[in-house]
């Protein structure tokens, strides 16, 4: 049997090749999944527009639904540029969903039931929701792998 000296730098070395190159993989999937998402939301935008125009009119509803791809997109560009989600914004398109949502219902029925109260009740909880994690990021603040030391 044969005893290569060399073999823990070896080991060593090949540990460090394959977390670089697993690293840029991950980049990767990430980088082109961000993009296939910015651009379904573009898409889907642009059809939504294009269906606004051809009706020749937007209602509420529609811009509403104009201000969900808005805060998508801002959502994923935030993510872009420093890889952290904004979860603020995820509450902020489900109030507005549910905005949109409590607008149908309102324009369709015209009765006040008890499903007005719930989606209202939820969007006060949303914002609630938004105030705890706005005051919770203020007064503690993410670290970055700088401040932790790790690069």
């Amino acid at each position: 049997m044969v005893k290569l000296p060399k073999t823990p730098a070896l080991n060593e070395k090949l540990h460090h090749l394959s977390d670089a190159v697993g690293n840029l993989l991950v980049d990767v999937f990430h980088y082109l999944a961000l993009f296939a998402i910015g651009g379904a939301i573009v898409w889907s935008a642009a059809f939504a527009f294009v269906a606004m125009v051809s009706n020749g009119r937007a209602s509420i509803e529609d811009i509403l639904l104009l201000f969900i791809y808005l805060e998508l997109g801002a959502m994923v560009g935030i993510y872009f540029k420093t890889n952290h989600m904004p979860v603020r914004f995820l509450v902020y398109v489900a109030i507005t969903a549910l905005t949109r949502m409590l607008i149908a219902d309102i324009q369709a029925d015209h009765e006040p039931d008890l499903g007005i109260l719930y989606i209202s009740g939820s969007i006060l909880l949303l914002a609630i929701a938004n105030l705890v994690v706005r005051y919770g990021s203020s007064k503690f603040p993410a670290t970055t792998k700088s401040e932790e030391g790790g690069g």
